[in-house]
């Protein structure tokens, strides 16, 4: 899927910023779903561990792993669990890079679950972030002509739920804990999961999801934090 794509590159080029070449990295994905991004970084010779909650996810990966190299699925560990259980598994700067995609958005407890993904970081260590934007939750049924959707986003109130999600409210959090952001993109300002990966699509989403003030209409955000 294009948005899968533009996650993977957006995290390929912040990896590039930050590690030397050729490093082999200790990865988390924290919310595995279909392990798009994990098995991207298992191939590029990472050594990735990931938690998933869902049985049946984990089952289908599983599967999928059995049809990789040897050397890929000795690189790789799945564990069943979720972005909330990392202190109960994972000691303190176990990782070099940690993913919490569309984590955030799902659970109970957002402040704990960002604290707990920050503090299994090592120095130096990159933490993704992918969520749903929720200031531009009108923006898809606006373009899609469904207007009694945007309307309902328009004029609902903002969710308690919804308060660590805002950027500002992501920015000044991530200082607090220790792993101030350094980038942020958006993901799918114009495509949908439903848009065909072409390189056409890709360079305009590309350049849409860097630029102001597109990206800050997309569909979703990419948050790069770094612990200092």
């Amino acid at each position: 899927m294009i948005r899968q794509e533009l996650v993977a590159r957006q995290l390929e080029e912040r990896i590039a910023a930050r590690f030397e070449v050729g490093r082999r990295l200790r990865v988390l994905d924290a919310g595995l779903g279909g392990g798009a991004q994990a098995l991207r970084l298992a191939r590029a010779g990472h050594a990735v561990t990931g938690l998933e909650s869902d049985p049946a996810r984990l089952a289908a990966l599983d599967a999928a792993l059995a049809d990789e190299p040897e050397g890929i699925r000795a690189r790789f560990r799945t564990m069943a669990g979720s972005g909330q259980d990392t202190g109960a598994h994972f000691l303190p700067g176990t990782f070099d890079v940690v993913l919490g995609h569309d984590v955030l958005g799902r659970t109970r407890d957002p402040d704990s679950t960002l604290a707990g993904l920050a503090r299994v970081l090592d120095t130096g260590g990159l933490l993704s972030l992918v969520l749903p934007n929720v200031t531009a939750r009108a923006m898809r049924p606006g373009l899609g002509g469904d207007w009694a959707g945007a309307r309902a986003a328009l004029v609902a109130e903002p969710a308690e739920s919804d308060r660590l999600l805002r950027l500002e409210s992501l920015t000044s959090f991530l200082a607090r804990i220790g792993v101030p952001m350094e980038r942020w993109y958006g993901v799918g300002v114009f495509a949908t999961d439903d848009t065909a990966t072409s390189a056409e699509a890709l360079d305009v989403e590309e350049r849409a999801c860097r630029t102001d003030p597109y990206r800050g209409v997309a569909e979703s955000l990419h948050l790069f934090g770094v612990r200092a």
